[in-house]
């Protein structure tokens, strides 16, 4: 009998070490490295054609190579195609993180009902029965869905040599284990060696595969960061379970752009793609309240509207707090001393609370001018006008910053129906005979006294 092999990882990030020590050299954690058997057997997990293995690759020069576009399979989901950049591609393996319970399995679930290609989904979490009851409650119909519950690999290339499927979708990655590694399902040296049969499954037959990963508690992708390397596509969906709404974003794509972000409704029925999310972003109210503004922003090539709340109160308990949810807290910090120092308004002595409605965050500088807004709004308790919009990133000076492609935020303010749009007044503006009012500002001085007269 073969020796068996051991070799120690750390749990939380994968780093690999001859013999067991307290602390991971890497990530600095504590009591997280494990031992793991890692004695392989002579054998290959996914059995390769002979044509494809006879044939060894030969250099090509740059010109040489076909450089003709790949055919991309539609989701039938406008949303993933978006993220995606335009659907996915042949061989490719896509790996989807997120929150327990977000939605992770209802959103492939739904994908897989809906294509027109043969799909296999294997679950390794779930019965048979339990995904009919899911798959009847979002659609009835779903012909072309093969359901696998099995966690073993050599099980699952069995059934997808006799299946012969245009997809596979996995769920959990966690899950599986091969028999050619001894540790148990879940530990560093499984997740590594399955990923790797499944990519050189994918890589050989053209057939795409999506994986399903759970994430620890930091938000990061369970399991040793060669996983996100190894994988093409890493996608992050998220979101609060409080809230019905749900954002895929791409992390990392080598296939398209990681700017690109969907939005999804979560209902009882499943996920719906919210195709106009500007609407959900702004709450409908009757009166005009104090302390709200309507920014306008960009993920990816998608234009938004979103609103800003703020309060402004008097500090109670003697130090000002300041609280934000969707934005920057240091951002925050800078635009108030800049209002204290340039504008001459006095906030150092109370507190400022600030909220981007619908649950998101954002990271565009081109919303500083509507925090402003909405501050100085709830400081005069004065309202600003419903129909007016911001487009403006705040300076340390107090100046009024161009921001980048301002002509596609203005056309989504005029599609919204708002009548002005406040930008600086050194941004080139390309567009003619608009609907909108385009009000230049040059300071924040500026904008106060349109504002609040």
């Amino acid at each position: 009998m073969a020796k068996v092999k051991t070799t120690f990882f750390c749990q939380n990030c994968g780093a690999q070490y001859a013999k067991w020590q307290g602390q991971c050299n890497s990530c600095k954690e504590w009591n997280t490295i494990a031992e793991e058997i890692i004695q392989k057997q002579e054998k290959v997990a996914w059995k390769s054609e002979p044509s494809t293995t006879s044939k060894a690759p030969k250099p090509l020069r740059i010109n040489e190579i076909d450089s003709t576009e790949e055919i991309r399979l539609d989701t039938t989901d406008n949303e993933l195609n978006r993220v995606l950049g335009g659907g996915i591609v042949p061989g490719s393996l896509i790996l989807l993180g997120g929150e327990p319970g977000i939605g992770k399995s209802t959103l492939l679930l739904q994908i897989s009902l809906k294509l027109p290609y043969k799909t296999l989904y294997v679950s390794g979490e779930e019965s048979q029965k339990q995904i009919k009851m899911r798959a009847e409650r979002i659609t009835p119909n779903g012909d072309n869905c093969f359901i696998l519950t099995e966690t073993k690999t050599q099980n699952i290339f069995k059934q997808i040599e006799a299946i012969q499927p245009e997809i596979v979708i996995i769920d959990s990655i966690q899950t599986l284990h091969t028999d050619y590694i001894e540790s148990t399902a879940g530990s560093i040296s499984q997740i590594r060696e399955t990923t790797a049969e499944l990519i050189k499954f994918a890589k050989e037959t053209n057939i795409p595969v999506i994986l399903i990963g759970h994430i620890t508690k930091d938000g990061t992708i369970a399991g040793p960061k060669i996983l996100e390397h190894m994988v093409d596509t890493v996608l992050q969906f998220e979101g609060d379970r409080n809230h019905v709404y749900r954002i895929l974003r791409s992390l990392k794509n080598r296939f398209g752009s990681t700017a690109e972000i969907g939005i999804y409704e979560m209902l009882g029925s499943g996920l719906r793609e919210v195709s106009n999310p500007s609407e959900i972003l702004i709450s409908h109210k009757d009166e005009e309240l104090s302390g709200t503004a309507i920014a306008t922003t960009l993920e990816g090539m998608r234009p938004l509207m979103i609103e800003i709340q703020s309060l402004v109160s008097t500090a109670v308990y003697g130090t000002p707090q300041r609280s934000t949810t969707g934005y920057n807290a240091k951002r925050l910090n800078m635009i108030l001393a800049v209002l204290e120092k340039r504008a001459g308004f006095r906030l150092g002595a109370k507190d400022v609370f600030l909220n981007v409605t619908g649950g998101i965050s954002v990271d565009d500088p081109a919303i500083d001018l509507a925090v402003v807004a909405a501050i100085l709004s709830s400081n005069e308790d004065i309202p600003v006008n419903k129909d007016f919009c911001f487009a403006g990133e705040v300076g340390l000076s107090g100046e009024i910053r161009p921001v980048n492609r301002v002509d596609q935020r203005i056309q989504e303010a005029e599609k919204l129906g708002f009548s002005t749009i406040f930008v600086s007044k050194y941004n080139k503006i390309a567009l003619k005979n608009t609907g909108i009012k385009i009000q230049l500002v040059a300071k924040i001085e500026d904008v106060a006294s349109q504002l609040f007269g």
